[in-house]
This record gives C-alpha cells, sequence and structure tokens, in this order.
C-alpha cells in the first residue's frame, strides 16, 4: 500500500514545484542553461532548499531538490523555444529580490511567477514587424546595400517578421513557420524592386540584395547562448540549442534558395555606393545602433534596456567592419576582439542599470552574426557548388565561433564563476 507522503514531504513538493516552474519560465524565455540553473538554485536557496540540482537541456529540465532526509525529483518539458528578454529580466529581478529577502514563501514566489508568465509581449504584431524591418534595413546597408536595398530589406523583413509572429503565436511548427518567413521575406523584396523597376526608378541590378531582407531569420541568440553552454561544459544543452539553431537557419535559407532558383537569381553580394569616408563612418555607426536596438526591440526588450544594449554595441561593430575593411584583418580575428569589448561592456554597465548581462550582449553580437555568408553557403551547397560553399560555409562558421570566444573570454575576466570551475 502506497505511503501517504508526512507534512515535510508535502512541504518539500510545493517548493520543489515552485522552484521547476521559475526554470521552466526562464527556458521558454531562451536564456542558456547555466541562468536557468543559476537562477532556479537563488530561488531554491530562499524557499529554504537545501541543496538543489538540474539537468537542463533545449526543452527539458531534471531537477532534484534536497530537504532533510527527503529529496524529490521532478521533470518538465518545454515546447516553446524563443526569445523573449523581458521575460528573462523579470525572472532575473525575481531571482535578486528572493535570495534578498530570505526566506519567502510558495504564495509570495509563486505570486510573482503568475504575474511574470500572464504578462502579454511588450508590441503587438505590427510594432514586432517594424523593429525587424529597422534591423535588416540596417543589416542591408552594412552589408554594402544600397539605398533600394535597404527599403527593399526593410519591405520584405517586417512582412516576414508579422507573419512568422502570427504563426507561431497560434502554435503552428517552428520549422514550417520559418520557411514560410523566409518565402515571403524574399519575394516582397523582389516584388518591391520589380514595381520599382516598372516605374523606372531604379538604375542597375538591385535583386541580389535579397537576402538582407531574411536576416531577421538568423538564429543569433541560441547560436550564442548555445556555444556559451558549450564553454560552460554543459555539453547537452549546448550542443542541442546549437542543432536547434542550424535547424532553423537551414530551413530558412533553403527556402531563400527555392524563391531564387524559381526566379533565377544568385545572392551576391551587392556593389557598394561610393560614400566619403567621414560620412561612410558615420552611417555605420549609426546603422549598427539602429540594428541592434531593432534586434533587441524584436527580442521584446524595453525601450531602456534596448538602448543598452545598441548603445554597447555600435562602436566596436563598426570597428569590427574598419577592421576587416581597412585593414585587412581576418574576420574572425576582428569579430572575437568586437565581441570581447562587447563583454566588457556589458559586465560594467548591466549591473549598474541592473539589467541581467545576456540581454545586453546577446542582442549586441546578433547584427555581427554572419548571415549573409551562411545563407550563400547553403545556396552554393544546393546548386552543387561544393567548393563556394565550403568557402562560405567555413567563413561562416569560423565568425560564430569567434564570437562567442569573445564573449566567453570577456566572461571569464569579469565574473569569477566563469573564470574558475567550483
Amino acid at each position: 500500500m502506497p505511503r501517504t507522503p508526512d507534512d515535510d514531504e508535502l512541504e518539500l513538493i510545493r517548493r520543489s514545484g515552485t522552484v521547476l516552474r521559475v526554470g521552466r519560465l526562464s527556458l521558454s524565455a531562451g536564456t542558456g542553461s547555466y541562468r536557468v540553473k543559476a537562477s532556479m538554485a537563488r530561488v531554491a536557496r530562499a524557499l529554504g532548499i537545501d541543496r538543489h540540482e538540474a539537468h537542463v537541456t533545449l526543452t527539458e529540465i531534471t531537477t532534484t531538490s534536497h530537504r532533510g532526509r527527503s529529496f524529490r525529483t521532478e521533470v518538465t518539458e518545454s515546447r516553446t523555444v524563443g526569445v523573449n528578454t523581458d521575460r528573462l529580466a523579470e525572472l532575473e529581478l525575481l531571482a535578486q529580490r528572493v535570495e534578498a529577502q530570505a526566506p519567502v514563501t510558495v504564495e509570495q514566489v509563486g505570486a510573482e511567477i503568475d504575474r511574470i508568465a500572464s504578462k502579454p509581449p511588450l508590441y503587438p504584431v505590427v510594432l514586432n514587424g517594424l523593429w525587424a524591418a529597422i534591423a535588416c534595413a540596417a543589416f542591408a546597408f552594412l552589408n554594402n546595400g544600397g539605398p533600394i536595398e535597404v527599403l527593399g530589406a526593410f519591405v520584405g523583413a517586417g512582412l516576414g517578421q508579422a507573419l512568422r509572429r502570427t504563426l507561431l503565436h497560434r502554435g503552428l511548427n517552428q520549422f514550417g513557420v520559418t520557411m514560410l518567413a523566409a518565402t515571403l521575406s524574399a519575394t516582397a523584396y523582389l516584388g518591391f524592386v520589380q514595381v520599382l523597376h516598372a516605374v523606372g526608378a531604379t538604375g542597375g541590378v538591385h535583386e541580389t540584395g535579397y537576402v538582407a531582407a531574411a536576416l531577421f531569420l538568423v538564429p543569433g541568440f541560441p547560436l550564442v547562448t548555445g556555444a556559451l553552454d558549450l564553454a560552460r561544459l554543459d555539453f547537452s544543452a549546448g550542443v542541442a540549442r546549437l542543432t536547434w539553431a542550424v535547424m532553423i537557419f537551414v530551413s530558412a535559407a533553403f527556402a531563400v534558395w527555392a524563391v531564387s532558383i524559381v526566379v533565377g537569381l544568385r545572392p551576391d553580394p551587392p556593389m557598394p555606393i561610393e560614400i566619403a569616408p567621414g560620412l561612410l563612418l558615420a552611417l555605420r555607426l549609426l546603422a549598427s545602433f539602429v540594428g541592434v536596438l531593432g534586434f533587441a526591440l524584436m527580442f521584446n526588450s524595453p525601450w531602456r534596456m534596448a538602448l543598452v544594449a545598441a548603445g554597447v554595441a555600435a562602436v566596436p561593430n563598426v570597428l569590427r567592419i574598419v577592421a576587416v575593411a581597412d585593414l585587412a584583418w581576418p574576420p574572425q580575428a576582428s569579430a572575437a576582439v568586437a565581441a570581447f569589448l562587447v563583454g566588457l561592456l556589458a559586465a560594467w554597465i548591466a549591473p549598474r542599470l541592473n539589467i541581467p548581462r545576456i540581454t545586453v550582449y546577446v542582442p549586441a553580437v546578433t547584427i555581427m552574426v554572419p548571415g549573409v555568408p551562411a545563407y550563400r553557403a547553403v545556396y552554393h551547397l544546393s546548386n552543387g557548388d561544393v567548393t563556394q560553399a565550403l568557402e562560405y560555409g567555413v567563413q561562416a562558421a569560423l565568425i560564430v565561433t569567434a564570437l562567442s570566444v569573445g564573449l566567453a573570454v570577456a566572461r571569464m575576466v569579469t565574473d569569477r564563476e566563469w573564470g574558475f570551475e567550483h
């Protein structure tokens, strides 16, 4: 006959369940496994749990809570994989508050969790699409696009992100939604350019910039957090997150490739327009700021947090571009240095503003993720040009690795938990 749990065991069940809810919300908001574990551990201590251990993957959490001679093991799954930086910040602040107020009750923490879980997105679909449009327009300029490429990327990305946001909130498969959004973005860009051609408003070939319209689909957040999980030796979470990011990217890239095959286009880089060096530098600085701002807002960041991320990223990103274009640095070397600078700035600014670092440095380096070379790699691979595909693919992989190394090194020199193994 099953034994009825005593009062202490029932209390442990309540407390461990509350801790697990914090972890599940953090995981669904897109943070790395190390942050999920840290948040759960802080809440567990505040609730009087003696020891808390957790195993976190991309979609699952297994925890064991110890109190006295009793322990409880639980498993939960989160099928929603996305990014919500406002929720990340709310959960981080919750962990800070309950740790400072310890001991706290299950009812107190549960009420806060209910409030955070029920909080709607900060921006409606139209604004979310607008943020993506702004980010991709800036991305197009930074990739040598002219006014037509910038405007086309704005139109395509805005429509594509609005569709993606709408379909994801209705629970559709993420990979299918990614393909549909990429197809709409590329098609809308090409339609925009063709309309301009029809009215005689363009001169030259502008169709080559259509890849920029789909760059909002590049999974920069999971690529960076997955690599940081690997830096913490959390291979189960890191490998799973990177695998999911690659699958999302491949879904988008094949959709863009299919559109290019149908209409007979190649994703070659557009010819840069001639601009005075001083003006070009100023425009790159502005585009870097606006691009990161757009990505941060698209990730559901509050304005204050998004402005901090944009301010942190602007100068390092321009230095990265100048180092490659004018000083002939290897792209991966400039990416590592830029990410390192972003990590140092985030470590200095974020604690002073009580903002989680991850909500600052991940959007800041997302604009540095080599989406265009990666798209070109898939295009050439699909067309059987293996040599060209390897050239672009290796370049993209090295830059993503360099970004992660730069952030990890910055974290190691500014955070004892990263610099030492305990």
